[in-house]
């Protein structure tokens, strides 16, 4: 799914930096003009950082875990945008953690599965603040027909 999501903002003009555990599953993004970069690099350069990973340990790793922890590096005022589904204490935990470092924490998981994301045709259910969840509003909008805030941290899940 988050390829198709990908390949949607490419579509509109959007750059892109990947990161993918097998990165051959990126090479068509890539292809498509992509860069490919570890997940600490896209933190420290990105303005708004998306997920979509299998599991929520994952989740807790990559975002406030010990060994990579993107939260801590990210630049002040971006945003992290989780479309895992994961649980809403989780997504409250990382809000917290994330709100510490001057960044913006969005839990957006989406309904639709691959076709959906295919045709861009997403449901997207999103958690965070106002001012968070505004500032990446128009990139959901990309790949989803509907948007809907949900609330702050965790009422997306």
């Amino acid at each position: 799914m988050g390829k198709s999501m990908a390949g949607h903002l490419m579509a509109k003009g959007h750059s892109l930096m990947v990161y993918n555990r097998t990165a051959s599953k990126a090479d068509e993004l890539v292809a498509a003009g992509a860069q490919f970069m570890e997940p600490t690099e896209i933190a420290r350069n990105a303005d708004c950082l998306f997920m979509m990973l299998g599991y929520p340990h994952d989740v807790r790793e990559m975002a406030i875990g010990a060994s990579q922890g993107i939260v801590n590096i990210m630049k002040p005022g971006s945003t992290l945008i989780d479309h895992t589904t994961s649980s809403p204490s989780l997504a409250e935990e990382i809000a917290a953690v994330a709100v510490g470092r001057g960044v913006h924490s969005v839990d957006a998981p989406v309904s639709g599965g691959d076709i959906g994301a295919k045709n861009g045709n997403l449901v997207t259910m999103v958690g965070g603040s106002q001012e968070g969840v505004g500032s990446v509003k128009d990139l959901l909008d990309v790949y989803s027909v509907e948007v809907q805030h949900m609330g702050e941290a965790g009422a997306g899940q």
